[in-house]
């Protein structure tokens, strides 16, 4: 069909040529070199994608036909067939790609967090991975086939723990046990144009308002960072900074919330509780309680209420369901300290000033959770040693959530302990979901028959 469609855009290009030059003829092969359907510079004749712009000619599988409009270049590394996507466990879901730490970092020996970048100019789709000693920037557009574009080393020392957001086409970076880190800010624009990769690039600011922080938060919607978990010896005590990165590399100090906060999310509220519609809602999981603040004022924080809850090992990271009507909540030592199951804890939101607990979900294997996220009726929860595990919470208001897929990038065991999946990034257009694994490395993986 290709072939017959450049045909006939041939005879036409020859047609008109012909009328344009009052029936003078020109040579033939004049005319096929200044076909350019598509207008991306590529002569239709030697072009392995003449219907789509495709100037850089990519062809990740070598069969002649460019990436963009390969139908094929999808296929993935491995299927998940009866149970296994090659050595891993799976439901569902399917390995499209892979990058082992030792591409990632020459000196990383452990992965972190994860966050995902898409260009709005290109489209094309990056992984934001966290190591031991900095951040890898990984082109997953063709997922079976990633690049790694560049690394961008640690401000300080070597960190087990760092955390990646991004606001505005630009990443922020903090660690925790790195003193004077502060939050590394670099231009995520500047992956497009990487001639010879894997480049390694310098932070374009580094904001010295902190050292060492745990974790950080953006609410995108009004375009504020909270640094999370820094040093309790600070005027916080290692509550959330407050700070406005509205224009990135000019980042200001704009306050805080005093006492000690683990991980967060940050919302322009929209949900069941109408008083507080509009307003920028942190919910913090502090070690041992969810604290809700209204930080709409930065310079006057309100505290709405405190929920605490049954057997609490360590209140670790949260997310809000789409409606807003629920907290699920991760708490990253229950596991060890009790012998539960998975444990993930859910609470109704439907009142900021008066949270309840609504339910408990126990997991089909002892492995710890993690750090978790919301994308529709689906909450996609990276638990250690058991790997990604995909929820089904579309009933949850029954108090009814049930596992409907997963893939375990630790196959060695489920057991309890803090191995294999450290977080996950789902959203990306393409349906793509990146899971950071600690002892690995970046896996790409997708829902089977996407």
């Amino acid at each position: 069909m290709k072939n017959l469609k450049a045909s006939c855009l041939l005879i036409f290009a020859c047609l008109l040529m012909v009328a344009m030059h009052s029936c003078k003829i020109e040579p033939i092969e004049d005319i096929i070199e200044s076909v350019d359907t598509d207008n991306d510079g590529v002569a239709d004749n030697v072009d392995n994608c003449p219907f789509e712009p495709n100037t850089d000619q990519e062809d990740a599988d070598g069969d002649g036909i460019g990436d963009i409009c390969d139908e094929f270049n999808l296929v993935p590394k491995a299927f998940c067939e009866n149970g296994f996507a090659g050595i891993y466990p799976c439901k569902d879901y399917d390995l499209m790609g892979f990058v082992p730490l030792n591409e990632l970092g020459n000196t990383t020996t452990q992965g972190s967090d994860c966050w995902g970048w898409t260009d709005p100019s290109t489209q094309k789709e990056y992984a934001l991975f966290c190591g031991t000693t900095g951040v890898a920037f990984v082109d997953i557009s063709t997922p079976n086939a990633p690049v790694v574009i560049g690394k961008l080393p640690t401000n300080t020392i070597s960190s087990p723990w760092r955390d990646i957001k991004v606001y505005n086409n630009h990443a922020f970076i903090v660690a925790d046990g790195a003193n004077n880190h502060g939050m590394q800010i670099f231009n995520l624009t500047r992956l497009r144009n990487v001639a010879n990769p894997p480049q390694t690039f310098t932070a374009d600011k580094t904001y010295t308002g902190f050292g060492s922080a745990h974790n950080i938060v953006i609410n995108e919607s009004t375009g504020y960072a909270y640094a999370v978990g820094t040093s309790r010896l600070e005027t916080y005590a290692g509550g959330p900074l407050f700070i406005d990165v509205k224009n990135p590399l000019s980042p200001i100090d704009a306050g805080g919330y005093f006492g000690y906060s683990h991980d967060a999310q940050a919302v322009t509220y929209n949900g069941p509780d109408t008083e507080h519609n509009g307003k920028e809602i942190l919910i913090s999981s502090n070690e041992t309680e969810v604290v809700i603040v209204d930080v709409t004022s930065k310079a006057n924080p309100v505290l709405l209420s405190t929920i605490s809850y049954n057997n609490v090992g360590y209140t670790h990271q949260g997310w809000f369901t789409e409606d807003m009507k629920y907290f699920i909540l991760g708490d990253e030592l229950d596991e060890v300290n009790f012998g539960t199951n998975t444990r993930t804890v859910v609470f109704d939101f439907t009142d900021l000033d008066n949270p309840k607990h609504h339910m408990d979900y126990l997991g089909p294997s002892a492995a710890i959770d993690h750090n978790g996220y919301v994308l529709g009726n689906r909450y996609i929860q990276a638990s250690y040693s058991a790997g990604m595990r995909i929820l089904d919470i579309s009933d949850i208001n029954s108090k009814n959530i049930s596992e409907m897929g997963y893939f375990d990038t630790h196959p060695e065991h489920n057991t309890t302990s803090f191995d294999g999946a450290w977080s996950v990034y789902p959203y990306f257009p393409s349906g793509n979901i990146i899971i950071s694994d600690i002892n690995r490395g970046l896996f790409i993986v997708r829902k089977s028959g996407t």
